[in-house]
């Protein structure tokens, strides 16, 4: 799932590896989620370490006697210089960028940041370690953040997937995948609290 809303997704802000707590707001729509995973079956938890993901999972979690686990592989990914601004104040630092791309940043690298290829090497690591604990049939939660979704669809899915699921992920917002057989699938995308009523 991604986190609930921060006052920097509010004002369209590049976060990265800012750590970024969520606003009142982002809390009301993790406490949401509930509702929406409470017949999910998980085994075990896993967060980003930064603490808009995680707190999401927390309220997510709330009385299951399920410990979270951080793992930093599961962060955003990382903006560099990009942090803090909003799309149109990076177009205007760098005029050769296309206004009109903002989806699309994952084919940019920052100065500073990382590249979408390195994002998807970590997040390929932090899979392999979720399917290594999570139980045969069993089930995983996992709180992080935009990027590293699109990167899952990508790792799990393969790059023509990626591109055909032009997809803004919302706030708080689950996305499913199964394995079975040796094979992912997507049974569920970008599905929100207020969307299941």
């Amino acid at each position: 799932m991604r986190h609930g809303r921060t006052a920097w997704n509010a004002d369209r802000r590049f976060q990265g590896h800012s750590d970024i707590p969520l606003d009142d707001e982002g809390r009301a729509q993790a406490s949401a989620l509930v509702a929406l995973l409470d017949r999910a079956r998980i085994d075990i938890a896993v967060s980003s370490d930064l603490s808009r993901a995680a707190e999401t999972a927390r309220i997510v979690l709330g009385a299951r006697d399920v410990p979270l686990r951080s793992d930093a592989d599961w962060r955003e990914m990382r903006f560099g210089d990009w942090e803090g601004l909003t799309w149109d104040q990076i177009v205007d630092a760098n005029p050769e960028l296309d206004r009109s791309a903002e989806a699309t940043v994952k084919t940019y690298t920052p100065a500073g940041g990382e590249t979408f290829e390195d994002l998807c090497a970590r997040v390929r690591r932090a899979v392999d370690r979720v399917v290594a604990e999570t139980p045969p049939d069993g089930g995983a939660l996992v709180a992080t953040h935009a990027g590293p979704l699109h990167a899952l669809l990508s790792v799990l899915l393969g790059d023509a997937e990626r591109v055909a699921l032009k997809v803004r992920f919302l706030t708080a917002s689950v996305t499913r995948f199964r394995l079975a057989n040796g094979t992912w699938s997507l049974t569920r995308l970008n599905q929100t609290a207020g969307a299941a009523r």
